[in-house]
């Protein structure tokens, strides 16, 4: 546990430092100032927050997560030659990635929303939601990009399968749901559309968060069998479910190959 500690420490320390994570929260920071400068109704600006998490987060963590990966090539060979189990410089990795992604969107979200923001319960959930989305999913692409940085040893291989991941998740999948709606439109597609919001962690968090949101509403008949599913509790266990299923799976088979890796 001290040895999954100094490196997790370690990590983010040498995170903190770099420019891509001083990018990373004045990104944030300027985007919901800039938010504010616009409408100064602080759910309306989680609301556009949200929609921008859902985006920003899978390209960020899949593309920092692989080139830091690459980068620390040499430390992670110089750190297996000392008595650490690699699964305690996997977890360390995974865990320190995880909390500098997680620190730069907390302070760069929460700094503006105490200067411009209220705090009242509708806006604290709004935000606490915003960060629930913005957790989930860097734990999932993490995991993703840490499964694909192990399994491609050359770098631009390794960049060109996380882009293509991400391209597909946030947006080509939603293009392809709604050719099959459309095509398909004839036949009853509730459970098909349910089945598909819970194969991808990006449209899975953003249809829970619509749901608890006042968007829903503009969904129309699938936002109305989204909520009828989602707002009851065994619609929300089975969300909670996949999304751990999606942290989880990546994550092992990552581990599985690091244990396996020749460095």
């Amino acid at each position: 546990m001290n040895a999954t500690r100094h490196v997790i420490g370690f990590v983010v320390k040498d995170i903190l430092r770099s420019r891509w994570s001083i990018m990373n929260m004045v990104f944030y920071a300027a985007t919901t100032s800039g938010l504010f400068y616009l409408q100064a109704d602080a759910t309306k600006v989680a609301i556009s927050l949200a929609s921008l998490s859902l985006v920003f987060v899978p390209l960020v963590s899949l593309l920092f997560t692989s080139m830091y990966f690459y980068n620390s090539r040499s430390f992670v060979e110089l750190i297996l030659t000392q008595p650490v189990s690699r699964l305690t410089v996997f977890v360390g990795l995974y865990a320190g990635i995880i909390v500098s992604l997680v620190a730069g969107l907390v302070v760069g979200v929460f700094v503006p929303y105490a200067a411009f923001g209220s705090f009242n319960s509708t806006d604290v959930g709004a935000l606490t939601a915003v960060m629930v989305i913005g957790v989930s999913l860097s734990a999932v692409f993490v995991g993703l990009a840490f499964l694909t940085a192990i399994r491609f040893d050359d770098r631009g291989k390794g960049l060109a399968v996380v882009l293509g991941v991400w391209l597909v998740a946030a947006i080509v999948y939603d293009g392809l749901v709604l050719a099959a709606a459309t095509a398909f439109s004839h036949y009853p597609l509730e459970t098909p559309l349910l089945a598909a919001s819970l194969a991808n962690p990006v449209d899975l968090a953003r249809v829970v968060f619509l749901v608890h949101s006042d968007m829903a509403a503009l969904m129309g008949y699938t936002g109305a069998v989204f909520v009828r599913f989602f707002d009851q509790t065994a619609g929300l266990a089975l969300a909670a479910a996949s999304m751990l299923v999606w942290t989880v799976a990546p994550l092992l088979f990552g581990l599985c190959r690091f244990r396996a890796k020749d460095f």
